[in-house]
């Protein structure tokens, strides 16, 4: 039996038994008891999909109308490397970059690279794929404008990935946001997944809806906020 601390019996006990829209979830939140750091906030989402099936993936990318409120940290994977760090990279390089990945250096949020890289970044595929750190094109992370897509990534743009288990998470803030940007972010992240949907899904896509920060209980929001 896992054991639960005061504080999260205490945010338990206030968690209302019937899904709410996202104004009063984010608020039922807010009053709950904090950590002593600045927790970080998530929409949960089980997803009526079949994740054996590729067709059925869903993956993305929202632009949160207030950012995360976390400092990304950004490589890129380019034979241009200077050119990355003067549009506000954090490291940038190709084989040097390749290699320190390959020694276990995981240092970084979210990578970036130009497609003539992927090549050589296909080496580090078994290394960054399980971390959700591979660069994609649907995410917008394997691109010709590098600087565009480090600035996204940096003003508040994050990536979503369903897992083995049809379940999708997004981080949509910090809980010391006020309520009403934390409420826009999530609203922002259940519409970009609404808009991932695929083609093949037929019948119901999202079962379930919660929103939570890293030490609190989850608050279930109604699935009408979803249509």
């Amino acid at each position: 039996m896992v054991k639960r601390s005061k504080r999260y019996r205490k945010a338990l006990e206030s968690v209302a038994q019937k899904p709410v829209g996202i104004a009063d979830a984010v608020k039922a939140l807010a009053a709950m008891p904090k950590a002593a750091f600045d927790e970080t906030v998530e929409i949960s989402m089980k997803l009526g999909v079949d994740p054996k099936q590729s067709n059925q993936m869903v993956r993305g990318t929202v632009r949160l109308p207030h950012g995360s409120g976390k400092n990304v940290r950004v490589v890129v994977f380019t034979e241009n490397a200077q050119a990355a760090l003067d549009a506000g990279a954090d490291k940038a390089g190709l084989e040097d970059l390749i290699k320190e990945v390959e020694g276990g250096w995981m240092d970084f949020d979210v990578a970036v690279a130009t497609p003539s890289a992927m090549k050589e970044v296909r080496k580090v595929a078994r290394v960054l794929g399980p971390r959700g750190l591979m660069p994609n094109p649907k995410s917008g992370t394997v691109t010709e404008d590098i600087a565009a897509a480090i600035s996204e990534v940096k003003a508040g743009r994050v990536e979503f990935k369903m897992d083995k288990t049809s379940n999708l998470v997004v981080v949509v803030g910090k809980r010391s946001f006020d309520a009403e940007k934390l409420a826009e972010n999530a609203k922002a992240a259940i519409s970009a997944v609404v808009a991932a949907r695929p083609e093949a899904v037929k019948g119901k896509f999202i079962n379930s809806i919660t929103i939570s920060s890293t030490m609190s209980p989850g608050v279930k929001i109604a699935l009408t906020e979803a249509e």
